[in-house]
């Protein structure tokens, strides 16, 4: 098999082949309807992806499992090479594919350029797995040998946001694939370019064998689909805490494993002598990074209660201060929101939050799609900016008066996904040991992802750190099977 690209480096999706298709080892005519896709900072079309129907996921299903008996056959060597070739055409194609996520998703080119760098790294980090270690050596108290050996699950099934489209997506789709899995592929319909046929279109470069990856995009009764064939045995969801719970319970159903990295509401403590002007800063960047539509976004702002005034005023001139506009423009900080339906719940919050005693400090306020960066102070822990994820570039602010106060407020939130701490070290260790969050970042915002580290969250945040490193990989996408050998047959009683 050949692992090596004739691909012009500036032709990426830069090409026809994709436009109003599905790919299913090629590109060909869905049965959904076609995607307009759309920049959300001008308004403007960008082109059109074809969309999936249910049948188009019935017969990929049914290709997928054949193929991936093959796939999973092949080399560990040839799968690696795979991976690695795929990483080296997102480091090759990087600034077509920017340019693609600045425009569709709306962020600025520097989210634009972690998205291809992770991916890339993604792909690296996954290319090791068809080498790691594949089970281990059991004790047994009979006279054979025992193994607990890992094997591909088969099918797996990945339903990514829109919000870092792509690297939601293959943070999923690199490590299945390695470890011997073929997938389907269903991003947001909003960013079906940068979260699917980007990654479509890099492995069919990279040489993965026809019918392994399958890009499926659709709406929700696609998701369904996609998380009721019986060919899949996991699903691999990111998304609204809403949109799990009903992935979630399907799979239930259907005994099928489904890994749901879900909502966050997630905590930011400043405690007392910590540097405000840092702390101002990390407090921007964790609510107002990509217009605050970040499942780790920093939607609650904790200060201690000596600070709390001057902190206040800092991250409120901060977010004065951040330009706003179209991110393909030089010097834009924060970029349109997705849609109007998102725009709109967020204005909804920010209204709700000052009918109910808070007082907007800076923001409040939108010209189309793009809402200014926010901060809203003199609210209770009972206020709907506290106890909602915003999903938007909005910064509550609270205080907190003793290390107790402040864990119990953090811990008070249904979601447990990240938790930032500010400050003294010694203190921060304390609340790191007291918190309920899948993260927790010292001295960092509440902001943070690396291909090798476990990623994940507990309560409404999703159902733990089940992907990151080989070790949450492996055991995300891989069934356990218990293999004995005897140097002849046993004797039995009957």
């Amino acid at each position: 098999m050949s692992t090596t690209s004739t691909l012009d480096t500036t032709t990426l999706l830069d090409d026809a082949r994709w436009d109003s298709k599905v790919f299913t080892g090629q590109w060909q005519t869905g049965g959904g309807e076609l995607i307009p896709i759309t920049e959300p900072a001008t308004g403007d079309s960008l082109g059109t992806a074809g969309g999936a129907s249910v049948a188009d996921v019935e017969r990929s299903a049914t290709a997928a499992a054949a193929a991936q008996k093959k796939w999973a056959a092949m080399k560990p060597s040839e799968r690696a090479a795979v991976l690695r070739r795929a990483g080296t055409l997102f480091e090759e194609h990087a600034k077509e594919i920017e340019t693609w996520i600045i425009r569709e998703t709306g962020g600025v080119p520097a989210k634009a350029a972690l998205e291809s760098h992770v991916a890339a790294a993604e792909c690296f980090e996954a290319a090791a797995l068809p080498s790691a270690p594949a089970g281990e050596v059991l004790t047994t108290e009979q006279p054979r040998w025992s193994f607990a050996r890992r094997r591909p699950a088969g099918v797996v099934s990945v339903i990514s946001p829109f919000n870092f489209p792509l690297i939601l997506s293959i943070r999923s789709v690199a490590p299945a694939l390695a470890l011997g899995n073929a997938v389907l592929l269903k991003p947001d319909p909003r960013t079906t370019v940068s979260g699917g046929v980007t990654i479509a279109r890099i492995f069919e470069e990279a040489g993965l064998p026809a019918g392994v990856l399958h890009l499926l995009p659709g709406g929700g009764e696609v998701g369904k689909a996609l998380t009721e064939a019986p060919e899949v045995r996991i699903i691999s969801f990111t998304g609204s805490t809403a949109a799990g719970r009903m992935v979630g319970e399907t799979a239930g159903k259907l005994l099928k494993r489904a890994h749901l990295e879900l909502g966050g509401n997630n905590a930011l403590v400043i405690l007392p002598g910590a540097d405000l002007d840092k702390a101002a800063s990390a407090g921007a960047f964790g609510s107002f990074l990509h217009q605050g539509q970040v499942c780790m976004t920093t939607g609650r702002h904790l200060v201690h209660e000596s600070l709390k005034d001057e902190y206040i005023a800092k991250l409120s001139q901060k977010a004065k201060n951040l330009p706003v506009g179209n991110p393909a423009e030089d010097g834009i900080a924060i970029g349109p929101i997705i849609d109007a339906k998102q725009l709109d719940r967020i204005h909804s919050i920010v209204e709700s939050s000052t009918a109910d005693g808070g007082t907007v400090e800076a923001g409040g306020v939108f010209t189309d799609l793009f809402y200014s960066p926010t901060v809203i102070s003199g609210i209770t822990p009972k206020n709907p900016a506290w106890t909602e994820e915003i999903f938007g570039p909005v910064a509550p602010v609270i205080s907190f008066s003793t290390i107790e106060e402040a864990v119990e407020i953090i811990n008070s939130s249904e979601y447990g996904l990240s938790v930032g701490v500010l400050g003294d070290v010694g203190l921060a260790m304390k609340i790191a040991d007291q918190v309920d969050s899948g993260k927790v970042h010292i001295n960092e915002q509440t902001v943070g992802d690396e291909a090798n580290a476990p990623f994940g969250g507990v309560g409404d945040s999703g159902t733990g750190s089940r992907l990151g490193g080989a070790s949450a990989n492996i055991e995300s996408f891989t069934e356990t099977q218990w293999l004995t050998v005897r140097s002849e047959i046993a004797s039995y009683p009957f």
